[in-house]
């Protein structure tokens, strides 16, 4: 099956690296997520909502914790992306993992699980893009951000 990976390196700690995935305050900030439903243990729900509005939601991530290390790793296994014009996907996986290396956190990120078919061809080409830009936006919250400290 297909994967999408990708690596950077931020001036950060681990810890809020994997904070930053996990807050739903930070994620609203970062990733302009609108509403989540996190619980950092093993079986809690992940689940991220984006364009909220008032009689609808623009699309929908959600998946099962299996794994919370709060200064090295997330894993969210049975991950579904749900979007009202497109077949509902999954299930998945994306795995956070942040280590120093070098003065500096290393960063890698891996979602995989994609199917075959029309619409799976569409969101691993949205995403395959995405994550990417999606970790730059990270990047440069963590270490501009007047509100995360670098602790």
């Amino acid at each position: 099956m297909k994967k999408v990976q990708t690596h950077i390196k931020i001036d950060t700690t681990p810890a809020l690296v994997i904070k930053a995935f996990t807050d739903s305050k930070m994620l609203r900030q970062w990733w302009g997520v609108d509403k989540c439903i996190i619980e950092t243990v093993a079986g809690g729900l992940y689940t991220l909502a984006w364009q909220v509005k008032e009689a609808s939601i623009g699309y929908v991530s959600t998946g099962i914790i299996t794994r919370h290390i709060p200064d090295q790793e997330l894993i969210v296994d049975n991950l579904v992306y749900l979007n009202p014009s497109k077949d509902f996907l999954g299930p998945m996986k994306l795995t956070v993992r942040a280590a120093v290396n070098d003065g500096l956190t290393d960063v890698y990120l891996c979602q995989e699980g994609y199917q075959s078919g029309k619409d799976w061809e569409w969101y691993y080409d949205a995403v395959k893009d995405a994550w990417p830009e999606v970790m730059i936006v990270l990047k440069n919250y963590l270490e501009n951000s007047t509100t995360t400290a670098k602790a």
